[in-house]
């Protein structure tokens, strides 16, 4: 869904007369709400049940997705995406948690390795059968195949996966910090994307304001939903999620500026732009299980920062696209930004999973999945802010093409940036302890 949402975005464009700045909030609506929702899920995932939640976000997710195919307006489109969120935040709060549970520590980076690969193998597939799809039966048709393979997944849920993890039974619920970090995110978020607006100015303050109210209430919270000694007391706990965010800021717009770029500027069609996006996820998924493997056997800091400096090398050169910038550059760019993520993402989460103790792996795959959906809604930020600079709320055409290729080349000089922060993190996180407690 992630990979073909946005080849089909141009398509949706015309047929609900969208701007681009619309077409943004297709995405960045099922970013926000995954963003607001995963560390409450984390959480209640912790106290009851991993896997419960993970069938019930399954559950979610495919009664979304047949309303997002049944949509009657981009509004509504919008308010679908909401609720797919909430899913998959249910999913991802718990996927990386569960996986880490089934498997001992010598293990686990082989087995996170196979589901970052897993992963990658979707997102792979999602910019060919989705341009394939749009091109020939229409962009509804990209939600409807959601939900056979959604009942699939239940089923296969029920009959395989029959032990349950519970590790806090009976803890209290922190309902009021939920509703704080809720509020603070969400003025957060459409504040950045509201930039350089007085709206936007004053929504930022907002939520900067709320997330320090939840911050404090959290400190002194006995039963806190986001357990934030962990960032205080370890250090590679903290600096990798500050990685994690970094790494997502960076490259989640990519398929996005990527997907209008060729299809606005270069004349290509939804099909084809789908098969020149498939080379970065499907080389990431290649690589992921050999990565995996790599962080058991030396320091995760040390492959991670590798795929960190080579991430920054790629964005930075897409700050260069032009109109006539060869096909195969750009294939052969996005291959390697393939590798670098994929060097980065198992790795990475790894040293993550490995340096908290068992009883918090719901909040530590929660923590890392906000970081991830946090720094794609900061990408996308970036990305709907320069569009709106440029552009405006405006559907990109002929005749303002230019200005979007100026909006892609900027986002990427921006995002370039981003990385060289998202090395100093990776660096600084140090040696893992592995925790013997598993």
């Amino acid at each position: 869904m992630g990979s073909a949402v946005n080849i089909a975005l141009p398509t949706i464009g015309r047929e609900f007369h969208a701007g681009a700045i619309s077409l943004g909030w297709i995405t960045t609506a099922y970013l926000l709400a995954s963003t607001v929702s995963l560390l409450p899920f984390g959480r209640l995932a912790d106290i009851r049940g991993r896997r419960r939640v993970f069938a019930i976000g399954i559950a979610v997710y495919t009664m979304s997705s047949l309303l997002c195919a049944l949509s009657p307006s981009t509004a509504w489109l919008i308010a679908f995406r909401v609720l797919q969120g909430v899913g998959g935040a249910m999913i991802f709060s718990t996927s990386a948690a569960l996986v880490t549970s089934a498997y001992p520590q010598e293990e686990r980076g082989k087995a996170l390795g196979w589901n970052v690969a897993a992963i990658y193998t979707g997102l792979s597939f999602g910019p060919v059968l989705g341009g394939i799809l749009t091109q020939h039966l229409g962009w509804r048709t990209l939600f409807l195949v959601n939900v056979p393979l959604g009942l699939m997944i239940l089923g296969l849920v029920s009959w395989k996966v029959k032990q349950e993890w519970i590790e806090f039974k009976g803890a209290r619920f922190d309902v009021l910090g939920t509703l704080i970090y809720g509020a603070g995110i969400i003025s957060l978020m459409i504040g950045l994307s509201e930039l350089p607006a007085m709206d936007g100015l004053l929504l930022v303050l907002c939520g900067v304001f709320a997330l320090s109210g939840f911050v404090a209430w959290e400190l002194r919270n006995d039963s806190p939903l986001f357990n934030l000694r962990l960032f205080r007391h370890n250090r590679t706990f903290a600096f990798s999620n500050i990685a994690a965010l970094v790494n997502y800021s960076a490259t989640a717009a990519v398929a996005f500026l990527l997907s209008l770029y060729l299809q606005y500027n270069r004349g290509l069609s939804a099909g084809i732009a789908g098969v020149v996006l498939v080379s970065q996820p499907i080389v990431q998924t290649l690589f992921s299980p050999f990565a995996g493997r790599l962080s058991d056997r030396i320091q995760p800091r040390i492959v991670v920062s590798i795929g960190m400096t080579m991430t920054l090398v790629s964005v930075s050169l897409f700050a260069f696209l032009g109109t006539h910038t060869p096909l195969a550059l750009i294939i052969g760019n996005l291959a390697w930004l393939g590798l670098s993520l994929a060097l980065f993402s198992s790795p990475n989460t790894n040293a993550i999973m490995s340096s908290v103790d068992r009883r918090l792996y719901g909040v530590a795959a929660g923590t890392l999945a906000t970081m991830r959906t946090m720094g794609q809604m900061m990408s996308m930020a970036v990305a709907m802010f320069l569009l709106s600079l440029f552009v405006g709320n405006a559907a990109v055409t002929s005749a303002n093409a230019d200005r979007f290729l100026l909006t892609t080349r900027v986002s990427f000089g921006l995002f370039g940036v981003f990385c060289i922060l998202g090395v100093l993190a990776s660096l600084a996180r140090g040696n893992l302890d592995r925790m013997s407690s598993d």
